[in-house]
């Protein structure tokens, strides 16, 4: 195990050693000792290791992420696991805006609440969060899962493309173009499968499902004011 403790050495350093281990794997678990919410923590690991950051977390931490399983022990900032491609993400606190944004696969995982914009121009993650979501969430999701096991804000999937949205609670308002829709089996069996994976203790019947009602894919007149 590597610990590197951020009260004596920077961010680049960090960041440095952990892309180091895309030329030779030499540590396969790494602790960040004193994180005291620095910015940029973690961005653009590539292997499969593990990263324990042991407190709260500033903007853009675990960005790019590639095959690395990351536990922040603590809150985020602003878009954390932005553009994430694989591996894990797991967030012990709350996430601030833009959680998830533009990215490509993986699992985020938000113990707390989440921000607004959660999972913004979402492109085949899976976003599981234990809390609430702010407003204008999942706007423009192209692809993937979002999972809320509290309550949604104002303009939830607004512009939706096809990514899937389950809420355990209220949804304040759905964005432009996103419908709720049945919750058959198979999304039952589906959503109990990921909410199993990421670690809740949540009956996936008590969550709704919604979609995109695939009304603006081609534009028309008559919807003008949608776009």
């Amino acid at each position: 195990m590597k610990t590197i403790d951020l009260s004596s050495a920077s961010v680049r350093d960090l960041n440095q050693a952990l892309h180091d281990q895309a030329k030779s794997v030499t540590e396969r678990e790494w602790v960040v000792a004193h994180p005291n919410g620095a910015h940029n923590l973690a961005v653009g690991a590539n292997e499969a290791i593990s990263i324990d950051i042991q407190g709260h977390a500033g903007y853009y931490c675990a960005g790019m992420n590639q095959k690395a399983s990351i536990t922040v022990h603590g809150n985020v900032g602003v878009g954390c696991a932005e553009n994430m491609m694989s591996g894990t993400v797991r967030v012990k606190g709350s996430a601030s805006q833009a959680a998830g944004a533009t990215a490509h696969g993986g699992l985020l995982v938000i113990e707390g609440d989440a921000g607004a914009r959660c999972g913004i121009s979402m492109k085949g993650i899976d976003i599981v969060v234990g809390g609430s979501i702010g407003h204008m969430s999942c706007f423009m999701g192209q692809a993937g899962r979002l999972v809320v096991c509290g309550d949604a804000g104002d303009a939830l999937g607004d512009s939706l493309y096809e990514t899937r949205i389950f809420v355990k609670g209220s949804v304040e308002s759905l964005g432009s173009d996103c419908i709720e829709k049945e919750m058959r089996p198979e999304h039952i069996e589906e959503l109990q499968a990921l909410l199993n994976r990421a670690g809740f203790k949540e009956n996936a019947a008590d969550f709704k499902r919604y979609g995109s009602a695939r009304q603006l894919y081609n534009f028309k007149v008559d919807n003008a004011s949608a776009y």
